[in-house]
């Protein structure tokens, strides 16, 4: 998740300083209050709306609002039950500041008496709950997947945009040499507000559905792109676009968006969640139709304000139209605002076809600070209930397939099929940012963001050689001291299927040389390096450097800098010299596929862990060559693609990890017969709106006899970050084991308690349960007690007695929206000597 985060930081970052914004033109903007004409209490979720239009809002709980529009309306209509309607005349193409006053009557509907703001809200006996029932029980009737085939036409134009510029900020110093910005300024079309695109993605797809056996494929034949997220890996961009702004739909219980669950208002729930009220009947695209508002019992929980319009007198419950919004104060990071649009037809079946997906999302990473618009217009045409021409269309591997030439694709053709029109200052971003690159605080800028996103230095426009990872150029462990590291990759432009990486390292207190070398075949041809996906390749790396035992991080390496800071000493460590000839091969299905050779050299690094066996006889080192065979399945898995790393955008899809290691004695050098099993299965699962848990269980065992090095040790966190899989209060080789099970679980509330809780709620804080542990076991051919033979433990390392291992812990997630603290409890083991019973950990933990 941080990874996309950091994708939207830097967006907002790169363009921090640029120059702001001139007038509207043309875009009458309506804001202001609405209050109760007797009390002056401020109304909330009143609707707002210009007359003759489908345009408008509802008030916030301070009973505020702000509308924008670009057609001819003058008047704008204020309405909600319990109160007199007004209209009020607005003056076009100017902003609108209006406090407005509703008086209360005795509005009844059905004899029902709707309440005032103040009085309680009844679900009993109310009209309102009573219609979204009938939606709620027909929001299947007209699914157009209920057909044997559907196929349609999808268009999609992703925007991004500075937003909300000031006059303020043209007059200061250092805009001065951004003046030509202005030329590229526009307005929106929702807010009013003028923006500067400085970011512009279409797509257009060719859909296909069939129920049985249910498949769905998508064929990408267009795509275009231009703007500053180029100094991003394009595939991840796009794949983190597709999941952060993920299709909407409201037919079903949560909808998935930001990489959260909201509660939709046609859920199951609903009625629990959400108070739905009955408006007036207004025109939608000349239609008269009911108007449903909702809002969420809390504001601060997963849900929506908004509406729904159901043509009037209609007994299918057919849904034209629905508006979205999130509430003011709910618990979400960055955003400032949210509308989404969604508009619906009816065929003459009753099948409901959607037509347009409108989604605004205003962004702010600090107050004060410039904001970030972006928006995706998804409009869908060209349907049909036949089955395709060519039915070969289902069986291509994945869910999707670009086609060869789809981003080569001629001005002609997006003329002739873009469904939405690009703008004149939309297509304009390339002039844009050509000339802010010839500015040289941009181009700096925009130059060190990426490397902070890379990781890595390029050498030229069109580098072919790329210095890195950053992040381990400087470190420090107890066996090293000070550690320095250089290192860096080629690139596809230096050859699109031969690759080469490697680094050298130099350690100030053992001062001894490390190395690696790796040079890999790729067979599919890469755009930019070798890691993108599908990995289709077989390297050969060879490498010396130190091997920290039981101590292995998931996501980053192990000379990170920011895991030089221990909280026990790390001199459990070996010098490991190791060659590996390796083959992988990724499908877009998920599944993965690797083969392996490597041969090993442990040698002694310090006398922490010495080669010494029952019988006093010293080993400086020992050769083992083992033989691996790793399988990998994870179906709709989403990551975000470095040069070194993956970071999953999210962690819905199951991951199902199955490997197995052989060495066979005396056979290249093999000192000991080996076998080794593991098996791992992760999932994310979502509980709607009220957060979610991420449970982790792997077992493994070792079948022969052989010395401690190479039995299961448990991953002993010793920094004081919080590191997935690893044990945060458990000594680096604490434990040795043949064969264990193991579990990680999280809960993350995402606020469910504290957004109730008065004060708390304000902080927007998020709650965090942790619950890890490890059940293993030690056989009599493997413990050096009964066999003199084998190594002897090193000093500290035991094995586990019948009670397993278990660390629990409570934290605070969301503070400042960037950190996450929290207390871990070590709950068995706890009289062992030189063992922590509980501490703090922390780490950076970027969400929405």
């Amino acid at each position: 998740m941080a990874k996309k985060i950091y994708v939207v930081l830097a967006l907002c970052l790169l363009c921090v300083g640029l120059p702001v914004s001139v007038k509207a033109q043309q875009t009458t903007v309506v804001k202001g209050i609405v209050r109760d004409s007797i009390t002056h209490e401020p109304i909330s979720y009143a609707s707002v709306f210009f007359v003759g239009s489908d345009k408008g809002v509802m008030t916030d709980d301070d009973g505020k609002f702000a509308v924008a529009v670009r057609d001819n309306f003058l008047n704008v209509r204020i309405a909600t039950l319990g109160y007199r309607e007004k209209t009020v005349f607005v003056k076009k193409g100017a902003e609108n500041n209006l406090e407005v006053d509703l008086v209360p009557s005795d509005y009844t509907l059905q004899e029902v008496v709707v309440k005032p703001k103040k009085e309680k809200y009844s679900k009993k006996n109310n009209p309102a709950v009573e219609f979204v029932k009938k939606l709620i029980e027909r929001r299947d009737v007209g699914d157009p997947k209920r057909h044997d085939f559907f196929n349609y036409e999808k268009y999609e134009k992703m925007t991004f945009a500075l937003n909300d510029f000031s006059e303020e900020q043209k007059k200061k110093w250092l805009f001065k040499k951004f003046q030509f910005i202005f030329d590229y300024v526009d307005t929106s079309e929702v807010s009013g507000k003028p923006i500067l695109t400085v970011s512009i993605k279409e797509k257009i797809a060719e859909n296909y559905y069939r129920r049985s056996p249910e498949t769905e494929k998508s064929i990408v034949t267009g795509i275009k792109r231009a703007g500053i997220d180029e100094i991003f890996n394009e595939e991840s961009v796009q794949m983190l676009c597709d999941d952060l702004f993920r299709e909407i739909d409201i037919f079903r219980n949560d909808i998935t968006l930001l990489n959260n669950r909201f509660v939709s208002p046609l859920s199951s729930i609903g009625t629990s969640f959400y108070k739905y009220y009955l408006l007036d009947t207004i025109p939608v695209d000349g239609v008269r139709c009911i108007d449903l508002a909702f809002v969420p019992f809390n504001s601060e929980s997963f849900g929506f304000t908004g509406h729904i319009y159901v043509p009037e007198g209609d007994s299918t419950y057919f849904i034209k139209k629905v508006k979205l919004n999130v509430p003011r104060d709910i618990n979400l990071n960055y955003v400032e605002n949210m509308y989404l649009e969604q508009d619906y037809k009816q065929l003459d079946d009753g099948t409901r076809i959607k037509t347009k997906d409108d989604a605004i999302i205003e962004f702010k990473v600090m107050p004060a600070t410039q904001g970030l618009y972006a928006r995706r217009m998804t409009t869908y045409d060209k349907f049909s209930f036949t089955p395709p021409d060519d039915l070969s269309v289902y069986n291509f591997e994945g869910r999707e397939r670009v086609e060869v030439d789809a981003q080569a694709k001629p001005e002609e053709f997006w003329v002739d099929n873009r469904h939405v029109p690009v703008k004149k200052k939309e297509g304009a971003v390339d002039k844009l940012l050509a000339r802010l690159r010839e500015v040289p605080a941009f181009y700096y800028t925009e130059k060190v963001l990426g490397i902070l996103i890379a990781g890595y230095i390029e050498t030229s426009e069109e580098s072919k050689f790329d210095f890195g990872p950053m992040n381990t150029t400087i470190s420090a462990n107890e066996v090293e001291g000070a550690r320095f590291r250089v290192g860096g990759v080629t690139t596809a432009q230096l050859n699109p299927h031969w690759f080469a990486r490697g680094y050298v390292a130099y350690g100030t207190k053992d001062e001894k040389m490390k190395y690696s070398g790796e040079v890999e075949y790729s067979f599919n041809k890469k755009k930019f390096h070798s890691r993108e996906f599908p990995i289709h390749s077989i390297k050969l790396n060879h490498t010396y450097d130190i091997d920290q035992l039981g101590q292995q991080y998931m996501y980053t390496n192990k000379d990170n800098v920011f895991l030089s800071l221990k909280r026990k000493s790390d001199n459990k460590a070996t010098y490991l010299r190791k060659t590996e000839l390796s083959y992988l091969q990724e499908r877009k299905g998920g599944f993965s596929f690797g083969l392996g050779i490597r041969n090993e050299i442990q040698q002694m690094a310090t006398d922490r862990i010495a080669f010494i066996d029952g019988f006093g006889n010293e080993t400086k080192d020992y050769m083992q060559t083992y033989f691996d065979v790793k399988l990998r399945f994870a179906p709709n898995e989403k990551f975000y693609q470095t040069r070194s790393n993956r970071y999953p955008i999210n962690l819905d899809a199951p991951v199902l990890t199955l490997s197995h290691s052989f060495a066979f004695k005396d056979v290249l050098g093999s000192r000991y017969s080996y076998n080794r099993t593991e098996f791992g299965i992760q999932k994310r699962f979502w509980f709607s709106a009220f957060g979610y848990f991420d449970g982790i269980v792997k077992a493994g065992k070792v079948w022969d006899k052989v010395p401690f090095p190479m039995l299961l040790l448990p991953n002993a966190n010793l920094s004081y970050t919080i590191q997935p899989e690893s044990y945060a209060l458990m000594n680096a080789l604490e434990f040795i084991n043949d064969q264990y099970v193991s579990w990680d679980f999280t809960y993350n509330a995402n606020g469910a308690l504290f957004n109730r809780i008065p004060l708390l709620k304000y902080m927007k804080l998020r709650e965090v349960f942790s619950f890890r542990g490890l059940y293993g076991s030690l056989s009599k051919k493997n413990n050096p007690l009964y066999n003199q033979d084998l190594f002897v433990f090193p000093k500290g390392s035991t094995e586990m007695d019948k009670m397993p291992y278990m660390e629990c812990g409570v934290g605070l997630d969301n503070i400042f929206t960037i950190l996450r603290v929290d207390y871990v409890w070590r709950l068995t083991y706890r009289d062992s000597p030189n063992v922590s019973k509980s501490g703090v950990r922390i780490s950076l933990h970027f969400s929405f």
